[in-house]
């Protein structure tokens, strides 16, 4: 069958598969806009530059268009598919946080899988070099401490080496009508922030790729060459319900918005509700004082395997039916940090500093800063930070 064909009747059956959650979903006031296509139900737009290449795809569970993953999608359309690699949670999204990958085969189709998120982080030579084109399409949540942006920046590098074409096919972000938290400084830099950019960054990945080649973040000074097939229907203030979870402790809306405010909490002793059926909805710790809502984590493999106060009954508060703050806030830090202030409420002052980008929010927390002194301290960068990002900006910013 010709190809334009096959083009024709893939396009008829995204459609008619498409979620309803992908929908023209709005922030209050903002404009009606069309129905939304990811890039990767673009297929007009990128499958020219696959035909006849060797192709290497970066994804995971969320890599759909509709109800179709997009290796099965571009296998039925014969393109010769090499290699995946796969991020954190590894590409079925199963693997619990932080868990080490190994390279493998998937199952359903045999492909090889490549994990980057194991031995190494970023392709080897050897990983591209029968490879023509890379092309990523994994749904990002919008925060700077969440790792398949720091898997993009690692491919990116690769790629500028290796001289192999990065295309993007861009997402929405959930947390994209905002921008807010600290920037990173560059001392703290790691795998939970790769770039000087605050924790929420108002970025779709398309947008950061391209900020990433334009300030010239990657190593030597090196550009990656790169394609961003973009979101049709999308601004920065449409409000995205994501179709899938993009990681096995987001597991719906809620937590989505939450998590750029209680992932601060992880390097402490409070429980975020990893090993419940509610993570990032939920704060506690074994104590009937700090609150009159109680839950109690337990093992679960392949979301929490060994979760914090395991077994323990933990009191505190419940974020998931009460009206409370869906954007970035300090509040819930600064609050619990009152109900025992003392050097031991961080439990791993080093990790909580990368997550931070810096280590004077957990200095001004001990000093017992109020959350308006803290944030007045980051706001110059911040500033700073939004004039550059209005530079990179593939969609409309204001409703």
């Amino acid at each position: 069958m010709p190809l334009i064909i096959w083009i024709a009747w893939l396009a008829l059956h995204v459609l008619s598969c498409q979620p309803k959650t992908n929908l023209h979903h709005q922030h209050p006031g903002s404009a009606t806009t069309p129905k939304l296509t990811v890039g990767a139900g673009r297929f007009k737009e990128y499958l020219p530059l696959l035909q006849g290449k060797r192709v290497a795809l970066v994804v995971n569970q969320t890599s759909r268009v509709g109800k179709k993953h997009l290796v099965d999608s571009l296998l039925a359309l014969g393109i010769e598919i090499k290699t995946i690699f796969a991020p954190e949670h590894g590409f079925r999204g199963t693997a619990d946080a932080g868990e080490h990958l190994t390279n493998g085969v998937d199952k359903k189709t045999g492909l090889p899988i490549v994990s980057l998120y194991g031995a190494h982080r970023k392709p080897s030579h050897q990983d591209l070099q029968d490879i023509d084109v890379v092309v990523f399409d994994i749904q990002d949540v919008g925060a700077r401490f969440y790792t398949y942006i720091s898997t993009m920046h690692y491919v990116m590098e690769s790629c500028a080496r290796e001289n192999k074409l990065f295309i993007v096919l861009d997402r929405p972000n959930p947390n994209g009508h905002y921008v807010a938290g600290p920037v990173l400084e560059m001392a703290y830099q790691s795998f939970v922030g790769m770039h000087p950019i605050p924790i929420v960054h108002g970025l779709t990945v398309g947008e950061l790729a391209t900020m990433i080649n334009g300030e010239h973040w990657l190593p030597d000074h090196l550009t990656c060459p790169l394609k961003v097939v973009k979101v049709q229907g999308y601004t920065h203030q449409t409000l995205y319900t994501l179709p899938v979870k993009p990681s096995p402790n987001l597991p719906n809306q809620r937590a989505v918005l939450l998590y750029p405010s209680l992932c601060l909490l992880e390097p402490t002793q409070l429980s975020i509700g990893r090993g419940t059926p509610f993570p990032f909805q939920v704060i506690g710790y074994p104590d009937s004082s700090y609150g009159t809502f109680s839950f109690t984590p337990v093992s679960m493999p392949g979301s929490a395997r060994h979760p914090k106060h395991q077994n323990k009954k933990c009191y505190g508060v419940d974020l998931r039916l009460k009206p409370t703050e869906t954007t970035f806030s300090l509040k819930w830090l600064v609050e619990f940090y009152q109900k025992n202030p003392t050097d031991s409420f961080f439990t791993s002052p080093s990790f909580f500093d990368k997550l931070a980008g810096n280590s004077s929010l957990r200095k001004k927390i001990l000093q017992g800063a109020s959350m308006e002194q803290i944030e007045v301290g980051w706001k110059p960068k911040l500033e700073q930070y939004k004039a550059m990002r209005r530079k990179y900006l593939l969609y409309t910013d204001t409703p």
